[in-house]
């Protein structure tokens, strides 16, 4: 028999002590609706002051602190008692009704949406196809880490503003999602006020952490020692710029910048709009930010000691790839081309993304898209800064703006192509890398597998394999050789083999070779992109361990082997024997669940507790320790296996400090707001039912199901069920009054939820029918 998964999704919260799903929580939104790139958010801001622009206007050009908007519909759903003020430089000035916003949830109230609390909205000053930021973001995206955007509509006080887009903003909480840490040096680098001669551009002042103070934002606790550090070694100091930077998303980041024209970064005048993360490896990691003006809407790209370096469409255009390769004022590019072997992988990625997306039109393919999609929410926006025609010839028509011209986006890009595609660096004879894979398509845990590629027009020397064994690990290069001993098929045929131990369950890994004038990669977007192993690991069965409690905001409750006060995550084994949970792992994000893989031998006795500390801790003990924290504003906790199977998993809305959230009873129960945390113990005095699938008015059976399932109510009145599965997703709904038999075979393997009359949960495993 096919099984098919059941529909209509909905969102669900364990909170108090009811267990809430089709209801959902107020502050709940399906998840990652608010950067959903098909869908144009409906923010309504409501202030009570008459004199709410005035005040916006005054706190900007002041303190820059928030004014208190009463409340903040989001799609409908209202937050009350946020933060807003007015953001941007060029982009803002006090006679425009529609100016840049940043918008705290938490400001004044403990809320979220999402887990997002901070929401960046810019205005498209510069735009005249109002679709450059998003379409930017989202070529981005394909190559490094960056913010998700999309397109909102704004109301304040039932007045439509404009349209705008809505950019993710880069928090700590970004950080962990994409480093695995968040408490690392953390700096932003956008002047005061920015010019040719006020550079974020990373160059050695001295050694006075003041004199930085105009030019970069220190984003975490410390960091200006790091800083000023940072800059000497570019500066005066002959650097290994592998261990100071994440090196690929340096040359991805001024590989997009070079070939989509976008100035307003570290690649042009102001060398500025970016953001650098020091993660646990000590690497600082690059992020792109503020894409208003890519497309050539920023035609300066700056000169050696000073000056603006105006462009023409032609020039931008004709933009040589090598721009500033030898200008110390731009320390990061000087340092990293002067680099025989990043040299080649810049040119490499510069391919690619042409190939990609100018060649194939794929870009073209989007922008359209994006127009039809916000075509009639720009004809209403009276505020905007360019005409609708103007918005109409986005694509292939240049618009005058002050003292220079955006050129249409198409216009710049065909004419870059023909102009990147004639250059030496696209044209040097580079290696060709094919029939890439393992030797063992499943290879034991502990076992030798090795790793082949066709490689041709390649020095030999200079194959390498670069693997890693966990997503918050660096990739590590080995040698591959060409000798008939590793599995490579005859001496000098082409096919290259590397061994590697797969002392984990899952296996990353891409190829590099070059020539003596140019490199290649497979995959071609490694390394965000790359190959996958993975290992014959039998799990455990899905029901067998729970997430059972959880702490959010420990700051006076249980301390962890250092004496610190972390957060932590309870997990439960309902079953009468020991369970490894390695092959399992933990996370708080959907769209990256395999973020804390369990070592092996994590061994979780019967009718026992297992504590993992989410506190960001990379150190090696006997304790475990994940890669992610818990947000006291609320978010998500799953456990689930490499495939992306959820075994378990639970959404929570804002916590208090040192409460924690648990079952009752203990594996079985709803969550529900803890007396007192129950720390690596029982959170209740009743017993443990084996399978709580009958109350005191209510039978369900039989349980594991396959086929048929009964649900017979013994109260003198009719009662409405539910039943989701462990995605939250509903099943199956409806009311009776004394049995009802419903049909399973046709749903998945797996655990879920009957919910009767909205208050009470019994938990059912559904069955393969044998």
């Amino acid at each position: 028999m096919t099984k098919t998964d059941c529909s209509l999704k909905t969102q669900f919260l364990h909170f108090g002590a009811i267990f809430i799903l089709s209801l959902c929580w107020i502050n709940v939104l399906p998840q990652s609706m608010l950067y959903d790139i098909n869908v144009i958010q409906k923010l309504e801001i409501e202030f009570s002051q008459a004199n709410w622009d005035y005040q916006l206007d005054t706190a900007k050009t002041g303190s820059n602190c928030y004014i208190m908007a009463d409340w903040i519909k989001v799609n409908g759903v209202q937050f009350d008692s946020v933060g807003v003020k007015y953001k941007g430089n060029s982009s803002y000035d006090s006679t425009y009704v529609k100016n840049p916003l940043h918008i705290a949830l938490d400001e004044f109230k403990n809320q979220s949406l999402e887990g997002y609390t901070d929401i960046k909205l810019s205005n498209g000053h510069s735009d005249p196809s109002m679709i450059r930021e998003v379409l930017a973001y989202g070529i981005l995206s394909e190559y490094l880490d960056c913010p998700a955007a999309n397109f909102a509509q704004v109301y304040i006080n039932g007045t439509y503003i404009g349209l705008y887009t809505n950019t993710e903003s880069i928090t700590r909480e970004f950080c962990s999602d994409h480093f695995y840490s968040s408490d690392g040096t953390f700096i932003k680098a956008s002047p005061v006020d920015p010019g040719p001669y006020s550079r974020s551009n990373l160059k050695y002042i001295s050694a006075d952490s003041s004199d930085y103070f105009h030019l970069y934002e220190i984003k975490s606790v410390y960091g200006w020692n790091d800083l000023v550090s940072l800059c000497d070694a570019l500066t005066n100091l002959t650097v290994d710029m592998d261990s100071l930077f994440d090196i690929d998303r340096i040359l991805w980041m001024l590989a997009f910048n070079n070939i989509i024209v976008n100035l307003d970064s570290y690649s042009g005048a102001f060398a500025q709009n970016y953001y650098l993360y020091k993660d646990q490896h000590q690497q600082y990691n690059a992020v792109v930010w503020d894409l208003n003006m890519c497309f050539g809407g920023f035609p300066f790209a700056g000169m050696q000691g000073g000056g603006m370096g105006s462009l023409t469409i032609a020039d931008m255009q004709n933009l040589p790839v090598s721009l500033h390769f030898n200008d110390s004022d731009w320390a990061l590019i000087k340092n990293t081309m002067s680099n025989s072997r990043f040299k080649k992988i810049y040119h490499a990625h510069l391919r690619t993304i042409a190939e990609d997306l100018v060649a194939s039109g794929g870009y073209a393919d989007r922008a359209q898209s994006f127009q039809v999609l916000v075509d009639t929410a720009v004809q209403s926006d009276t505020n905007r800064f360019f005409s609708y025609e103007d918005f109409l010839g986005g694509l292939d028509t240049d618009v005058p703006f002050g003292s220079y011209v955006i050129p249409g986006i198409s216009n710049l890009m065909e004419a870059r192509l023909d102009y990147l595609e004639a250059t030496d660096e696209f044209n040097y004879s580079r290696p060709l890398i094919s029939e890439v894979g393992p030797d063992n398509a499943n290879p034991g845990l502990n076992s030798e597998v090795f790793i082949n590629a066709l490689v041709t027009d390649t020095d030999e020397s200079t194959v390498l394999l670069f693997y890693r064994f966990a997503v918050s690990e660096n990739f590590v290069p080995k040698q591959m050789f060409d000798d008939g001993l590793n599995h490579d098929g005859a001496a000098d045929d082409g096919i290259y083999g590397a061994s590697v131990l797969m002392s984990s369950e899952w296996l990353d890994y891409f190829i590099y070779a070059e020539n003596s004038l140019a490199a290649a990669l497979a995959p071609a977007k490694a390394e965000h992109e790359y190959f996958s192993l993975k290992a014959d690991v039998v799990t455990i069965d899905p029901g067998d361990v729970v997430i059972n409690e959880f702490l959010a905001i420990n700051q006076t409750d249980t301390t962890d082997e250092d004496g610190q006060h972390e957060d932590w995550i309870e997990l439960f084994n309902k079953t009468n024997l020991p369970k490894d949970l390695y092959g399992l792992y933990l996370s708080d994000d959907y769209t990256n669940p395999a973020k804390f893989a369990f070592p092996v031998n994590t061994v979780i006795e019967p009718k026992g507790f297992l504590v993992v500390w989410a506190d960001e801790d990379s150190a090696t003990s006997s304790f475990l320790h994940s890669n992610f924290r818990l947000a006291g504003t609320g978010e998500d906790i799953l456990l689930s296996d490499i495939d992306g199977n959820i075994f378990d998993s639970l959404s929570f809305g804002p916590q208090v400090a040192d409460v924690s959230m648990g079952r009752c009873p203990d594996g079985n129960g709803t969550f529900e707001v803890m007396e007192n945390t129950t720390f690596n113990t029982w959170n209740c005095e009743i017993g443990i039912p084996e399978s709580p699938v009958s109350g005191e008015d209510i039978i369900i059976y039989p349980n594991p199901v396959a086929t048929f399932l009964t649900l017979k109510n013994t109260k003198s009145f009719a009662v409405e069920y539910e039943i989701f599965n462990v995605l939250c997703e509903l099943c199956s709904a409806g009311r009776f009054q004394e049995e009802t038999r419903l049909n399973v075979g046709n749903w998945n393997p797996g655990l879920y939820y009957v919910i009767i009359n909205k208050s009470t949960a019994f938990k059912i495993v559904i069955a393969d029918e044998q």
